[in-house]
């Protein structure tokens, strides 16, 4: 049998072999316990002067003590247990217990590694990648966000990034866009992009903020907020827009209905209206060239 609480209990009586084997060390060759059913009556308190003041009483399934003058003095047997030994690590108590009563409890041998054996719980944000143009709606591969951060702040998209940049025309900008520049689906991974042929929602919700004077200032705000912690953020393809990429739990409530309480929350906040295209979950979301990105430090160690 392993060495535990309940094993200890189980062998000494519910405990009050313990006391009686701590109150001997302090009173050898007396009786220090005189058990009637489950009351001990009252006997010397070596931890208050050696009074008889002591009552120890089985209370359920295991042995209690109080003072009856020192009000602050009672616990449980393993509380008392302390007291002698001078332990406070409840392992190390145990096993001098075990040892100085002869127990013959085994002491039970951790495996550190035990927990690769565990089921994975870890919450990994897959999403679906789409090579371009737009029209294209079956993606080529799923990747983690920490993969899709990479291919932002790597040299990949640079180019496309700064040609779209130079067309000033706005109808020319956004055929570009469509055409030239690969997307993903942060929301989950797709089947085909199209919201009912979701195969696995990321629990994640993507907030594109478009036309902005200030980036920087929004994005520091944004990074800070009280309520949502940032997974991802970076610059959109135009340059003067944020996609902000935050964590929800849609177990409650549904995508949209996430969608909304952001969206009102956002403009309460900041007083920004939110581009509701994100009310979808299966909204293409086009990879720029963002070397300052920003990726939460939970995906960098997937």
């Amino acid at each position: 049998m392993e060495i535990s609480r309940q094993a200890i209990l189980d062998k000494t009586h519910y405990g009050l072999k313990i006391y009686a084997y701590v109150l001997r060390q302090y009173y050898p060759e007396t009786t220090v316990l005189s058990v009637k059913g489950r009351d001990c009556g009252v006997t010397r308190n070596p931890f208050n002067g050696g009074k008889e003041t002591l009552r120890i009483h089985i209370d359920g399934v295991i042995a209690t003590h109080r003072d009856i003058e020192l009000e602050t003095f009672e616990g449980d047997v393993f509380d008392f247990a302390q007291y002698h030994f001078k332990l406070t690590d409840e392992a190390d108590l145990l096993q001098k217990i075990n040892q100085e009563l002869h127990l013959n409890l085994k002491v039970k041998v951790i495996d550190e590694l035990e927990w690769l054996n565990g089921p994975d719980d870890t919450w990994y944000a897959h999403c679906s990648f789409f090579k371009a143009p737009v029209r294209n709606v079956f993606p080529s591969e799923t990747l983690r966000l920490h993969q899709v951060f990479d291919l932002i702040t790597t040299d990949k998209y640079k180019k496309i990034t700064e040609d779209l940049r130079a067309i000033s025309d706005a109808k020319e900008a956004s055929k570009f866009k469509a055409n030239r520049f690969d997307y993903v689906t942060f929301s989950g991974v797709f089947e085909k992009r199209n919201d009912k042929d979701l195969k696995e929602h990321s629990n994640l919700l993507t907030i594109d903020f478009d036309h902005l004077e200030n980036l920087q200032e929004l994005k520091e705000q944004l990074l800070n907020d009280e309520y949502f912690e940032t997974e991802l953020l970076f610059t959109s393809p135009s340059g003067n827009g944020i996609k902000w990429i935050i964590r929800i739990d849609i177990s409650e409530i549904s995508h949209s209905e996430y969608f909304t309480a952001v969206a009102n929350y956002i403009k309460k906040t900041y007083n920004i209206e939110v581009d509701q295209s994100g009310k979808d979950k299966s909204r293409a979301c086009f990879i720029p060239h963002d070397p300052l990105a920003f990726l939460h430090k939970r995906h960098r160690a997937l």
